[in-house]
């Protein structure tokens, strides 16, 4: 059987490093144990596929991408930046520091860093180099600040996290925000210091009837977060019903009060969400068939066994998951690692003592760090484009936002009480 293990890691490995995507390169990997190994009816296959699509959590993630993509088209982004200038605009560093913020606001709405390079960093990192920033700074800045849209709820691999997990997902949501801000705070200090160095001019301050008109401006787009997480936390609404409700207030937003959005876009804008959608949907059916072979041969439980025979500390056995999950996201998306990798660590965590909330608070953190890293970070070819520029150059202007990120990410790991204050403060 130890033969067969191997096989299937190597056809794993061969998949994910050729051409091939990689729900397929899942599917396939996991139809080969099942059916060859195992010996199970391919028909058990198809109906693998059908359980992991029929789940209601799902839902949440398809109408949040909606909203990120009505949120692109219509001009509830282009508020979110002017509300952050205004406030920070006007101090050494502030366009950048300001970039930093909308990036928290826009992850507070769409829950993907994708969506967020696409909309905050494709519009700031121009906007930066305008105004005489460095370009190196400028680009690694707003390539990394968009992991914001996974850890500040709602997050679409938290929702994938807990679906997984089965823990509470408003109690797990509540866990992204204080390192989200701490996150937001730490590069927004370095960005000052930054370009306070470089001897940078600062803009006048606004005056009050400035941002009292900037604020008026933006003020629907701002009641959108508070609307999510209110209604949440109030018990007005769940997180699915949530998701919904968000879309249709931005929809009504851009439509009738900002009026940036034509009806006629929106035939474009649900057909590209649908297929965003489609695409997610597939990565966790095809996750689904490779998790059902490792739940066959207990492979999970097996890992459980060898790991705890050799690490006897939690603090030595948190160092090398972070590690290993930093290079799993060089390698593979968020989607698919958060599939796989949460039902093998899952029985880990009792034995250490490990909150499962905590941890899957780390792992998106270290699998969103991925998003930044090459050689298959998605951030990097985004901003690559926007610049023009290549791989190796977006991967050194990362650099050092990427160390103020694995810091914070220490921190969580070795501070769970932080993590799970406001869970503990708001569920008990």
């Amino acid at each position: 059987m130890e033969s067969g293990y191997l096989l299937i890691l190597v056809i794993l490995i061969g998949c994910l490093g050729s051409t091939i995507p990689v729900f397929i390169a899942l599917f396939f990997t996991g139809l080969i144990g099942l059916v060859f190994l195992v010996g199970l009816d391919p028909q058990i296959v198809i109906e693998v596929l059908y359980r992991s699509m029929d789940k209601f959590a799902l839902i949440v993630v398809l109408f949040f991408v909606l909203c990120g993509n009505i949120m692109t088209t219509g001009s509830i982004v282009e508020k979110l930046i002017k509300t952050a200038d205004v406030m920070v605009g006007f101090l050494p560093g502030g366009l950048a520091m300001a970039g930093v913020i909308a990036c928290g606001f826009f992850g507070a709405i769409s829950g993907s860093t994708v969506a967020t390079v696409v909309a905050i960093g494709s519009f700031m990192i121009p906007a930066l180099i305008e105004n005489n920033y460095d370009e190196k700074f400028s680009v690694g800045l707003m390539t990394t600040a968009p992991i914001l849209g996974v850890i500040i709820p709602p997050s679409i691999a938290m929702i994938l996290y807990a679906m997984v997990s089965n823990d509470q997902l408003e109690a797990l949501f509540l866990t992204g925000f204080i390192p989200g801000l701490l996150i937001m705070l730490a590069m927004s200090l370095y960005a000052y210091v930054f370009c306070r160095r470089m001897g940078m001019t600062r803009r006048p301050k606004p005056t009050v009837s400035e941002v009292a008109a900037t604020l008026r401006e933006s003020i629907w787009a701002l009641f959108l977060p508070v609307l999510i997480f209110g209604g949440i936390y109030s018990g007005l609404f769940t997180a699915n019903e949530a998701a919904v409700v968000a879309c249709f207030y931005a929809f009504f937003v851009e439509t009738c009060i900002h009026r940036s959005m034509k009806f006629r876009s929106l035939k474009r804008v649900v057909v590209q969400s649908a297929i965003t959608s489609a695409t997610l949907l597939v990565i966790v059916a095809g996750a689904s068939v490779f998790g059902e072979y490792l739940t066959f041969e207990q492979i999970p439980g097996k890992i459980a066994t060898m790991v705890i025979e050799n690490i006897a500390s939690p603090w030595v056995f948190l160092l090398s998951v972070n590690i290993l999950l930093l290079i799993v996201g060089m390698f593979m998306d968020i989607i698919s690692a958060t599939l796989i990798l949460t039902p093998i660590f899952l029985p880990l965590l009792a034995k250490f003592g490990i909150d499962t909330m905590h941890f899957g608070l780390l792992m998106t953190i270290n699998l969103g760090i991925g998003y930044c890293t090459p050689p298959l970070g998605v951030s990097l070819y985004i901003s690559g484009a926007t610049v023009n520029k290549d791989l190796v150059y977006v991967s050194k202007a990362v650099l050092p936002f990427l160390l103020i990120q694995i810091g914070i990410l220490l921190i969580m790991t070795y501070w769970p009480g932080l993590v799970l204050l406001l869970p503990r403060l708001v569920y008990g």
